[in-house]
């Protein structure tokens, strides 16, 4: 099947989103208990983690932590944003800088001025969005972001979402409760798929879509740690308590170049494999033996293949070993912990 198709289904009682590309399983969401990535608490400083510069904080939904806490002292309440999931028995992580985000805008108290995706490089159409803006709102209270899903979306469609996101921005921010609260909470999958899948795409929403569209056997082929290469070669990609191991491997192919032709395969194929698994932190990579006069060639294919991912990961750099390591946001749970 060519094209894109999202389909919004549910998983053992759980509500998700699958996003296929050709027939190939691209990207799924699937919602858990924990809180989403998002969501805006209320939080009441606890106390200070001494030579992390960090301070653990009070919410609704257990204790939080915060780094960068110059002039916080315990006690004091504030706006605080959760960043991603936290690792099993560690806090919440979450930001001081909340930003409300949507399909078209993102709004960002404290941070002033009209911003336009680079990605829209048509001026005559940044023209037009900057228009948009001015026609929605007289006095612009808060910096907005104009994303890349504005190039061709309707006008009226971005207007009606500004004044949404900026509606829901002054509701948070005119809070005048006290103690911990939620105040807003993270997309769950069917919304996060709107919000960020944007690309033209057949919309799915009927029950057992998931049967329907082959998700369901795509998801059970990423219970098995291997994934195929292009070429022959082969990966396995194997999470620990304290990393994320990948090892790849030449399979049948014999010849001179046979590393160098999987390390990039694993290049291009390793932000899907990380991204539909759910894995994040400190990535390992074991990769097959090739010449170091290859290895700039292989990092400048990885950093653009992690640059196109949706999710932010670091190239940190080579081991004396040969290993590559990566650090890459933990945005989501695990998979095994989802489907457990």
């Amino acid at each position: 099947m060519k094209g894109r198709t999202i389909v919004l289904d549910h998983i053992n009682g759980r509500e998700a989103a699958a996003h296929m590309v050709d027939g190939h399983l691209d990207d799924l969401l699937i919602a858990s208990d924990a809180p989403a990535p998002g969501t805006i608490y209320r939080a009441v400083a606890d106390r200070p983690v001494k030579g992390q510069g960090g301070m653990f904080l009070k919410t609704p939904d257990g204790n939080a932590f915060l780094r960068q806490i110059k002039g916080m002292a315990p006690g004091d309440e504030l706006l605080v944003q959760v960043t991603g999931f936290a690792e099993d028995g560690k806090a919440i992580p979450v930001a001081h800088r909340v930003l409300f985000k949507s399909r078209y805008v993102i709004v960002t108290p404290n941070a002033p001025g009209i911003n336009v995706s680079r990605s829209i490089r048509d001026d005559d159409r940044r023209e037009e969005l900057l228009a948009v803006v001015h026609d929605t709102v007289e006095k612009i209270p808060h910096g907005i972001i104009l994303r890349s899903s504005c190039s061709i979306a309707d006008d009226e469609d971005i207007a009606e979402d500004l004044h949404s996101m900026l509606t829901l921005a002054e509701q948070v921010l005119s809070d005048d409760g006290s103690g911990p609260e939620t105040l807003f909470e993270g997309d769950a999958p069917h919304l996060l798929a709107w919000r960020d899948w944007v690309e033209p795409a057949e919309i799915v929403t009927k029950e057992g879509g998931f049967e329907d569209h082959g998700v369901l056997d795509a998801v059970e082929t990423l219970e098995n740690p291997r994934f195929d290469l292009i070429g022959g070669a082969y990966a396995y990609v194997e999470p620990t308590r304290a990393l994320v191991a990948v090892d790849v491997n030449t399979g049948n192919d014999t010849s001179m170049t046979a590393g160098t032709k999987a390390n990039f395969a694993l290049a291009k194929a390793l932000p899907r494999a990380l991204r539909l698994r759910g894995l994040g932190g400190q990535i390992v990579l074991d990769l097959a033996p090739m010449p170091k006069k290859d290895r700039r060639g292989f990092e400048t294919a990885l950093k653009a293949a992690l640059r196109a991912d949706s999710i932010e990961t670091v190239f940190v750099g080579w081991t004396p070993l040969g290993h590559v390591e990566l650090q890459r946001k933990r945005a989501r749970l695990p998979l095994s912990e989802l489907l457990g």
